[in-house]
């Protein structure tokens, strides 16, 4: 890496074939100036949809440490998400709280972390999501 970013904005899916099934994530990381800096995807076994999406976030922040301590604002289409790492709405599922505490602990390498909302639809979103297509196809020639 060369020099460190104030911020970056992330950009992450997770999804599954069935689910649960077949997992896989995708992340895109942009610079403050809309530049793209890097991209992952990965398979990542069987899993549900919902950890699927927190395996993406959790990439998506760890991906984030290499370019920033600064802000980081990460986006997803899992409202679910989004609302739970924001603190409105409680987890139940005994899983999804550990992923969640490993997030709250991977945030704590920034000096702000926000999270927001988009569709599917979105542009970018639909990058991340074309990721974890890629990762799930790549798996199924295995």
């Amino acid at each position: 890496m060369g020099q460190e970013l104030d911020s970056v904005s992330t950009y992450s899916d997770g999804g599954s074939r069935g689910n649960p099934g077949p997992s896989a994530i995708g992340v895109i990381v942009y610079s403050p100036d809309g530049k793209l800096i890097a991209n992952h995807r990965g398979y990542i076994g069987g899993a549900t949809n919902n950890q699927a999406e927190y395996a993406a976030v959790l990439k998506a922040l760890e991906l984030a440490r290499e370019f920033t301590k600064g802000a980081v604002s990460c986006y997803s289409d899992s409202m679910l998400l989004v609302n739970q790492l924001s603190g409105r709405f409680k987890v139940k599922n005994p899983g999804i709280r550990e992923a969640i505490m490993k997030v709250k602990r991977t945030e704590k390498a920034f000096a702000t972390v926000t999270y927001t909302h988009l569709p599917r639809t979105d542009p970018k979103m639909k990058l991340a999501d074309a990721l974890v297509n890629r990762a799930l196809d790549e798996q199924s020639y295995l």
